[in-house]
């Protein structure tokens, strides 16, 4: 019988508690001070960075080829058979293509490498479904599959108090706001299909960008169920009160509360709300 690995990378802020209960395999990406390096989530927590943003703004790294092909020779070892590898958005990140390096060098597994052209649980979706088909049908192809229809049907928004972090750590893409900062207007980030971010609508204030963010939700709601996720990084109040209005519209059938990654703290500051929608399949 096969035994199938699910992969995916630390930026897919998914709850440990789901992590631990569909044993998912987490390659960690790496945050880089002056003093050292640190593995995403393990040596580092948020808090860590918030506290540190004043006296210096780290860096983000990749997981190395040898972290990736290290991953697969011990899954190997625990004789897995298969390997199911998704990752954040090859736009945002070279994770992917590392891991596609590993690949091409580890013999001996069959390894699938699917681009969630996402993050946070842009990610996280797509592996926590695929997690519930592997659990019952241990099926390869159907579990690739149901990752990539998961996928296509999730949706990532977010607000920042301020674009500097993702103009620094050059993650800006296609976001307008330079001037519109100065009017204190807020951009809706939201992610192309190329797995970049766009500005998806422009809001001028904090309070009304949140506003917009429940709006969205609202509006694809209408005719769909869906699963929503709020996440937050160093906003917890404002997160959780997004979150119990989210709780009240019909459709949202399940909803998750989550920190963002330590990297993805270093690219977009104090302050980010995110939702991540889901349609039910």
């Amino acid at each position: 019988m096969n035994k199938i690995a699910l992969v995916t990378d630390s930026t897919c802020d998914l709850p440990k508690n789901i992590i631990d209960k569909y044993s998912i395999k987490i390659m960690p990406l790496k945050v880089i001070y002056s003093d050292g390096e640190y593995k995403d989530k393990i040596d580092i927590t948020p808090e860590d960075i918030y506290e540190r943003f004043d006296e210096e703004i780290p860096k983000t790294s990749l997981p190395s080829l040898g972290d990736c092909i290290e991953l697969f020779e011990e899954l190997k070892n625990e004789n897995y058979t298969h390997i199911i590898v998704t990752t954040i958005s090859g736009g945002l990140s070279g994770t992917i293509n590392m891991m596609k390096n590993a690949k091409d060098i580890v013999e001996g597994l069959e390894i699938e490498i699917i681009d969630s052209k996402s993050l946070s649980m842009g990610l996280g979706y797509p592996v926590l479904e695929g997690a519930k088909e592997l659990e019952i049908t241990n099926d390869y192809y159907k579990t690739i599959q149901k990752i990539r229809d998961v996928i296509a049907k999730t949706d990532t928004f977010y607000v920042v108090e301020t674009l500097e972090y993702l103009k620094k750590g050059g993650r800006i893409g296609r976001v307008e706001g330079t001037i519109g900062e100065l009017l204190k207007i807020k951009p809706i980030i939201s992610i192309n299909k190329e797995g970049s971010y766009y500005t998806y609508k422009k809001v001028r204030g904090r309070n009304r960008s949140i506003r917009s963010l429940y709006n969205i939700i609202k509006e694809k709601s209408q005719n769909n169920k869906i699963n929503v996720a709020v996440a937050h990084g160093n906003a917890y109040d404002e997160g959780m009160k997004l979150l119990d209005n989210i709780k009240q519209l019909k459709n949202v059938v399940s909803t998750t509360f989550t920190q963002i990654s330590p990297v993805l703290v270093v690219h977009t500051g104090p302050g980010l709300i995110g939702i991540i929608i889901s349609e039910r399949l």
